[in-house]
């Protein structure tokens, strides 16, 4: 891309989004377009519901029938055409920070193994896409890296030791309940020695150990494989945009040193070395969507990756799409987020997830990655500054395990939505109502539907077939069908 063509991208991309979404919501107002909302043959299968709402958790309710309909519903609808399809899913999880590990740790055996049934095995929530840590975050017992001490360019002095007694028994046992969990790992700091300042904590990069920081997560990716444990992919680093102003491991990288990074150090070490692993960039916020088109412009980059790894801290998840209208074979993962442990509504927030989790899958994210799988009544263990808490608490002293909003926002995705699965289009004019449409590889439909309003009743259109929906209030509700 040019800069003539970027600078034109860049000024016409959101009049093209707003035009985009006004012809795509026609349908669902009643009004026609050509091709749009085709006849489907749905047979004679019913919908089955799943409720979370003020009294149920993802509670069976009563199946929908689907009644033919000659013309399209007018009001409150829910338009859908399967045969419109986006981007596949990868799938859903959270993150093996060393602070969750140690509360898995805490537990009983007996206790340990049912709670890793529940969050893992495909019968159950089946999270399939987890996060690990390259040493310390801001999450751990204590700040602890793979090679700390005086400069080692040579990384002889490498190990990860500190992740045998609890960290890579718990990655174990989750493969173990699920086959196919996909790993990826991210470092919040390289090693200090290898930083301005000296430290894991804050600081930024220095170019001339870029080599040395290659050949790190070569070591890394090679140590975990002899344990048992194969890393699917890695970002460069975690929040490349801020130091945490030095609260916490964390680290800058400019946008001209991760391209360089990947492109001369990075890839080739893997590929060097034959090694399939994937790279993700970025791994940071929304608001940074810029400096993506720009890597991305970058072609020797782009033999290495074009996936991109996104928080949503800052800025609108339809950002993600500006970067999918410049390369639209980018692949985007949402990679981070989780609930705060000192709110009222740590445990009943799950329509703001679910309205966080649709948005990132409609601006064309392939998998959903939230922050610690278990933390403690305080969000701790915790080193850093933030009071995150975990997709699941377990009481220190008490062991009762409690479940958040979060958790329950991600069974109404991760327990019915597969991985191969396909977001297909859903439109609707509803204020106040999220909802995002896939079809699972053996054709079963899912729809999830996220109300933050009161009560009300909406109707399916799907082609010449029509289904009557009621929503609760503040609720979270997923169909199925064939």
């Amino acid at each position: 891309m040019s800069d003539q063509t970027r600078r034109d991208f860049l000024r016409l991309s959101a009049a093209g989004l707003a035009v985009g979404a006004t012809a795509q919501a026609l349908p669902a107002m009643g009004l026609p377009t050509s091709g749009s909302l085709r006849s489907a043959d749905t047979g004679a299968s019913e919908i089955s519901v799943h409720v979370t709402d003020a009294k149920r958790r993802f509670e069976s309710a009563p199946a929908l029938a689907w009644r033919q309909s000659s013309s399209q519903s007018a009001g409150d609808v829910i338009a859908l055409d399967p045969e419109k399809k986006y981007q596949p899913i990868l799938g859903f999880g959270a993150a093996f920070t060393d602070a969750a590990c140690h509360m898995f740790n805490q537990l009983s055996a007996e206790a340990r193994e049912k709670l890793i049934h529940e969050l893992f095995h495909p019968s159950e929530m089946g999270l399939n896409v987890c996060r690990t840590c390259i040493g310390a975050s801001d999450y751990s017992t204590e700040l602890y890296g793979f090679d700390e001490g005086e400069p080692d360019p040579d990384l002889k002095r490498f190990s990860i030791d500190h992740d045998r007694p609890y960290f890579l028994p718990a990655l174990r046992q989750a493969r173990k309940e699920n086959p196919d969990l996909f790993l990826f790992s991210s470092p919040w700091s390289p090693p200090g020695w290898m930083k301005a300042g000296g430290s894991m904590l804050g600081g930024s990069m220095r170019k001339k150990y870029f080599r040395s920081y290659a050949n790190h997560f070569l070591k890394f990716l090679q140590a975990y494989a002899a344990e048992g444990i194969t890393i699917q992919a890695v970002t460069t680093q975690n929040e490349v945009d801020t130091d945490q102003d030095g609260r916490m491991p964390a680290c800058l990288w400019g946008q001209e040193y991760e391209i360089e990074f990947v492109k001369n150090h990075l890839g080739p070490v893997l590929k060097a070395n034959n090694m399939p692993t994937k790279i993700w960039l970025l791994d940071h916020n929304y608001n940074l969507w810029g400096r993506v088109v720009c890597e991305l412009e970058d072609q020797e980059l782009r033999k290495y990756t074009s996936s991109v790894a996104w928080h949503g801290y800052v800025g609108g998840a339809e950002m993600m799409s500006k970067v999918h209208d410049a390369y639209p074979d980018a692949d985007m993962h949402w990679t981070e987020g989780g609930p705060d442990i000192t709110s009222p509504r740590y445990a009943t927030d799950w329509t703001d997830w679910g309205k966080t989790f649709t948005e990132a899958l409609r601006n064309w994210c392939q998998s959903l990655t939230g922050w610690n799988l278990v933390l403690d009544e305080k969000g701790g263990p915790n080193i850093g500054p933030f009071p995150c808490g975990g997709l699941v608490t377990v009481h220190s002293q008490t062991k009762e395990i409690t479940r958040s909003g979060q958790y329950w926002a991600f069974a109404h995705f991760s327990r019915l939505i597969r991985r191969g699965a396909h977001r297909f289009d859903s439109q609707s004019p509803v204020p106040q109502l999220n909802h995002v449409a896939c079809e699972n590889p053996d054709g079963q439909k899912i729809l999830v539907v996220t109300n933050e309003a009161a009560a009300r009743s909406v109707v399916l259109q799907m082609g010449s077939w029509a289904a009557d929906l009621p929503l609760a209030a503040d609720s979270l509700t997923t169909l199925a069908w064939k």
